[in-house]
């Protein structure tokens, strides 16, 4: 496919491409429709598209030619009588799909998908069919799963381990951080050493909040997150986690999280104040790097605004590749680095609010 990044968005679905190192806007979809999360099934080619279309519930598209025509697959269907948490009792229907992962590479026609309320789906045919996965919907902790934001809880992050495909991590906002290592025939609770400071418990092992979970493409067991508390990091798969967040800078509160592929200790983030102010620390705009598992976070500051400014950038709007950064933010603005988020530069501004990035 080459250079090129899909970028979400709440009016469509651009496509960027890189021609002589310079970004352009290389095609626009399904404009006007807000598009949640798109990305490159690199398995297959296939590219898959989130729409949300309101009331009319979460959308599915898949191109199997970059984009040239789309085919709109049948979006995941909760089964009769399935009612939502916490309470069961409004019935379930899928309001809005968060995010779409692909199997491992030994299962070509798997793929994952997350969403509100809080179910996660699987097909075995390439996204022709979805099945609710009803051991993790159905975990005695969902009672206690709320929606982050939201009506009800959802699934925002799928990763599949590359080294065995059984092994798969999702994180439920709000409920936690949950891992299967059967190919989600049973699931096991892994938020020891998170904090909740708007639960009783604020280490309560249910009812904690991730807005993104990552794990290191390098070392799979080193799984990173971006929480409504601060940045946690697990060096044993979950087991326990540490609280990373910088006491004295602004990586703390936020939503977005990008790794690198090579250093399982490097990995960005974009901060704001906190829940109740979500702007900007000091109303610049600023992405933090550690590069030592987050014993440390240097501010970024270098092309991008520092003064007045009310971006943010949503929990899948920063991705990186290689020494390539790229994330988009709620004022329509997109900014790529092209070493390792040392300076920036502002492609376009003037888009709608922007959802997702992701390089292909």
């Amino acid at each position: 496919m080459g250079d090129k990044i899909l970028v979400g968005t709440r009016k469509g679905l651009l496509i960027l491409a890189r021609d002589g190192g310079e970004w352009r806007i290389d095609s626009a979809h399904f404009e006007a429709i807000p598009v949640v999360y798109a990305m490159h099934d690199r398995r297959t080619g296939t590219l898959w598209a989130s729409l949300d279309h309101g009331h009319w519930g979460g959308k599915l598209q898949r191109s199997h030619d970059g984009g040239a025509s789309w085919q709109e697959v049948e979006a995941p269907k909760y089964p009769e009588g399935a009612k939502c948490p916490p309470d069961f009792t409004t019935p379930a229907t899928t309001s809005y799909i968060w995010i779409i992962e692909p199997g491992g590479a030994d299962e070509p026609n798997r793929l994952y998908v997350g969403t509100e309320p809080g179910g996660l789906f699987v097909s075995g045919d390439g996204g022709d069919s979805f099945q609710l996965n009803e051991s993790l919907w159905n975990d005695p902790g969902n009672s206690q799963w709320f929606g982050g934001g939201r009506d009800y809880p959802g699934i925002c992050a799928i990763q599949i381990d590359p080294r065995d495909s059984r092994r798969i991590t999702v994180g439920i906002s709000v409920g936690g951080v949950y891992v299967s290592e059967d190919g989600g025939k049973s699931w096991q609770v892994r938020n020891r050493g998170l904090y909740a400071d708007y639960l009783p418990e604020h280490d309560a092992e249910v009812g904690q909040d991730p807005h993104i979970v990552l794990a290191s493409p390098s070392n799979p067991d080193v799984l990173w997150q971006q929480n409504h508390c601060g940045i946690f990091r697990s060096s044993d798969a979950g087991r326990q986690w540490q609280d990373i967040s910088d006491p004295e800078g602004p990586a703390g509160f936020g939503f977005a999280l990008a790794l690198d592929a090579q250093d399982e200790n490097v990995a960005w983030v974009a901060p704001a104040v906190s829940a109740e102010y979500r702007v900007p620390v000091e109303r610049a705009l600023v992405i933090c790097r550690s590069e030592d598992g987050g014993q440390s976070w240097q501010s970024l500051r270098k092309g991008l605004p520092q003064q007045h400014c009310y971006d943010l950038v949503f929990r899948h709007g920063l991705d990186a590749q290689g020494d390539s950064l790229a994330f988009g933010t709620t004022a329509g603005n997109f900014y790529v680095s092209d070493d390792r988020g040392d300076s920036w530069r502002c492609l376009v501004n003037n888009l709608a609010v922007v959802y997702s990035v992701r390089y292909m």
